[in-house]
């Protein structure tokens, strides 16, 4: 794997995620084996964004790699305004081995990649969630026994989570259907690429506007909050367009009788999800959470070591 950054999983080949998400489950399998990969090694944690997944899994995992995390909000450091990403970056290069950036603007991390000599980590922005997919397909992995020709429907907001896993879909060769309210669908540029790419693993990418013809046979249900950080403005729009688009029993039992329901968190239960769906045996939204922590400690010990 000669990637210098984990900016977004389009820029891995299905061969380097395939080694990644190996290297997940083996780390999950076995920690202690992995317990000083990291030694004395330190992971800068850049926070404009609020957190609890992101925050826990990093710290922790970069702490049983054997090493130590700094974390940094907005206040503290002000990104590009109290210092220039340029500045910001170089100082970092030279006291630390590692950073991950939570924050709006992808071009932000983008920027901060570029000059940074060290790695960079996407741990969300609002264009994507490359941690979050990473962990979704090993957790997929986990319960159905592969990722290859899984079926895959997520309802709901086309937004950066949506964006991974179709970055991810492609890699690993799932048939993923995003079923979405008509002027919510995933960014049609990143659609457009998978159709491109889909070649190298048979995966199947479709865009629903139907969620009951969308979880026909599914696998795994896949869904997220309608308003994401940063759209708190636009809600009384979205629960009106996302009414008929919760994950509940009417959904649920289009898919097939073995599903697993699956949820990045925090959910809004009542909204996107009915209790009787993610309380349900069918949830492995904490398993699913779980995983963030092993995928995050693959992602260092490959980019770190």
């Amino acid at each position: 794997m000669k990637n210098k950054d984990f900016i977004t999983i389009k820029d891995w080949s299905a061969d380097a995620m395939n080694e990644l998400l190996a290297l997940a489950g083996a780390i999950k399998n076995d920690p202690l084996e992995y317990s000083e990969k990291l030694h004395h090694k330190t992971l800068v944690m850049l926070f404009e964004k609020p957190s609890l997944r992101t925050r826990v899994s990093f710290d922790v995992g970069i702490q049983q790699l054997g090493g130590f995390s700094l974390c940094l909000t907005q206040n503290e450091i002000n990104l590009g305004k109290r210092e220039s990403i340029s500045d910001v970056a170089h100082n970092l290069e030279r006291m630390v081995q590692g950073i991950m950036m939570r924050t709006f603007s992808h071009s932000l991390v983008e920027d901060f990649a570029r000059v940074a000599s060290i790695p960079v980590i996407n741990g969300l922005t609002d264009f994507c969630h490359p941690c979050q997919a990473l962990a979704d397909y090993l957790t997929i992995r986990e319960f159905k026994g592969r990722t290859y020709g899984v079926k895959v429907t997520y309802i709901g907001d086309g937004n950066n989570v949506a964006t991974s896993l179709i970055y991810g879909a492609v890699r690993f060769g799932v048939d993923l259907r995003i079923a979405s309210p008509a002027g919510y669908e995933p960014d049609p540029a990143v659609i457009a690429w998978a159709k491109q790419n889909t070649g190298e693993t048979d995966a199947k990418i479709e865009i629903f506007h139907d969620p009951h013809q969308a979880a026909e046979g599914a696998d795994v249900l896949y869904t997220d909050v309608w308003t994401s950080m940063g759209s708190e403005a636009e809600t009384a729009q979205r629960l009106e367009a996302f009414r008929s688009f919760q994950v509940n029993d009417s959904i649920a039992v289009r898919a097939k009788p073995d599903f697993v329901f699956m949820h990045c968190l925090p959910a809004h239960r009542g909204e996107e999800v009915s209790e009787s769906v993610i309380d349900s045996p069918h949830s492995i939204v904490f398993h699913q959470a779980e995983n963030r922590l092993h995928a995050q400690k693959a992602i260092m010990v490959t980019l770190m070591e």
